[in-house]
């Protein structure tokens, strides 16, 4: 017998291991009723069907680049020239499309903000210069 400090009773236990069981095998949700469905994205998250943002894609905004690298650069990666700032976006696991464009970035440059750097790759977009 065991004797622990479990609040539910052993058939309990089984009934709750049972109605797990095929979500479990399954993988996506096996409820009919769309409450218990998890929530729809909402009409402000960003879209990610046509892949990870770039600065070099037209359909990107400055702002959703200066959102992507601060997802992967901290206050810390901060004074940097553009080969740490790629180094530290590589090491982040960051998209290619993302850390590319950083790394041809002019080496004696040196930017202290995501701000700065945003503004550094939107600026070196011939596309956006004009």
């Amino acid at each position: 017998m065991q004797r622990g400090s479990n609040r539910l009773s052993a058939h309990r236990d089984e009934e709750l291991k049972h109605e797990l069981r095929d979500l479990l095998r399954s993988g996506h949700p096996t409820r009919a009723e769309e409450r218990h469905g998890s929530e729809p994205a909402a009409e402000d998250d960003p879209e990610l069907a046509g892949g990870p943002i770039a600065p070099g894609s037209p359909s990107a905004p400055p702002e959703a680049i200066r959102l992507e690298l601060s997802r992967y650069l901290g206050r810390h990666s901060f004074p940097a020239d553009p080969f740490a700032l790629a180094l530290t976006l590589q090491d982040a696991h960051a998209p290619d499309a993302l850390a590319d464009p950083v790394a041809r970035l002019p080496h004696t440059a040196r930017y202290t903000s995501v701000q700065e750097l945003t503004d550094a790759l939107v600026g070196a977009d011939p596309e956006r210069r004009g």
